[in-house]
């Protein structure tokens, strides 16, 4: 498997070749990246939405006036959801959206999304990730000399402090653990950009390079 290879500097260096690993097959995994997705997704809502129906509501529950005689509408309850202050009709109620995957399936994904931010030339590799000084200002710069701009995902075993320090506060730069990135995390980047000593970890947890390692 081949990738883009960077210096720490982000100066582009000859291609960076990770032997034993393959690419997934064109359709492999597919369905299960989009249930995932969809999954994580879900399992972002609160679910806590909620109205109150008719047995909800306060008021009485004596008829407001008599049934004929008055020209107006019939009515027996003031908390009927016409009137005002009245309960909803088939509002939401506090639900659960959650949805539970295995883990083959997630790692399926996770290997579905890597393969296919390699194939779109999307997923680069850097030496480390580290600045001389820890300056915002010359941090962006080197992102967006590859980002152009566009959102990208750092991921590492380990960041310097000084390059945390820079890279906090550009807008379009998400770091994260390699052993916490997910399939979501991948797909919703523009960019990817791997430490070197990291994306061994990556591959074999998503059963691209070996055996997955916990």
């Amino acid at each position: 498997m081949n990738f883009k290879f960077y210096s720490k500097d982000w100066d582009v260096l000859p291609e960076k070749v990770i032997g034993g690993a393959a690419l997934l097959g064109e359709n492999k995994g597919v369905v299960a990246l989009r249930q995932y997705v969809v999954s994580f997704a879900a399992n972002l809502r609160q679910g806590n939405a909620c109205t109150k129906d008719y047995g909800d509501v306060s008021g009485t529950g004596k008829k407001p006036y008599r049934q004929k005689g008055t020209g107006m509408a019939r009515h027996g309850s003031k908390r009927s959801p016409i009137w005002a202050g009245g309960g909803v009709v088939f509002g939401p109620k506090p639900r659960d959206f959650s949805q539970k995957l295995n883990k083959k399936v997630k790692n399926i994904a996770l290997a579905r999304a890597i393969c296919d931010k390699v194939n779109a030339g999307e997923l680069s590799l850097i030496a480390e990730f580290d600045v001389a000084e820890p300056k915002t200002k010359a941090a962006a710069k080197l992102i967006n000399s590859v980002a152009e701009g566009k959102s990208i995902l750092l991921i590492s075993d380990v960041f310097s402090e000084k390059f945390i320090l820079a890279s906090r506060n550009v807008s379009n730069v998400y770091m994260i653990d390699v052993s916490s990135v997910n399939a979501y995390d991948i797909v919703r980047f523009r960019n990817v950009v791997v430490a070197e000593s990291a994306i061994d970890v990556l591959l074999k947890r998503s059963g691209l390079l070996g055996e997955e390692t916990k």
